[in-house]
């Protein structure tokens, strides 16, 4: 039997959410977060976090389970054509073009995973590595230096909101 509560979607302080993208339910974004065009983050049976300054981007899809969320921290860069689905991403993490996360995975703190990666139901890829492939395996250890860059790659997208949001790009209907 379907509830009968209404959700809206809670959205943080200067957060970014372009037109074209379809923010639904129980989603909670964090301040300086931002969604990019075509984008689908559809918490109607379950909740999505996504944490400060992380950046959902260009036709990336998120969603959840009955009994399992979505959860996304801080400083977070998913890139373009991501589905990420009842899974958890920690902080300071990049999720390559086009990879899939399915139900239970967990990406941990300072993870790199490469584009076109498959993270299957409940693996766990440990903090501060680097993952490629289908299924994804690790690579190697990530150096200090692409720990603290991943940081940056986050902030960088909060420029780029500010400059939207601004109206600097103009957009034709």
């Amino acid at each position: 039997m379907a509830s009968k509560k209404a959700y809206t979607p809670k959205i943080g302080k200067n957060v970014f959410i372009d037109p074209s993208a379809q923010v639904i339910g129980q989603v909670t974004l964090g301040d300086y977060s931002s969604i990019w065009p075509g984008c689908v983050v559809r918490g109607d049976i379950n909740r999505i976090r996504i944490g400060k300054y992380s950046n959902i981007q260009d036709l990336s899809l998120i969603h959840v389970e009955s009994d399992r969320g979505c959860r996304i921290g801080n400083y977070v860069t998913v890139g373009h054509q991501v589905t990420l689905h009842a899974c958890t991403v920690k902080d300071q993490s990049l999720i390559g073009i086009g990879s899939i996360l399915l139900d239970g995975a967990h990406v941990g703190e300072g993870v790199i995973l490469g584009a076109g990666s498959l993270v299957t139901m409940g693996q766990r890829l440990k903090s501060g590595c680097l993952y490629f492939g289908r299924p994804a395996k690790w690579v190697r250890n990530l150096t200090v230096k692409e720990i603290k860059g991943l940081k940056k790659w986050a902030e960088r997208y909060v420029h780029y909101a500010a400059d939207h949001k601004a109206g600097k790009y103009q957009r034709i209907e």
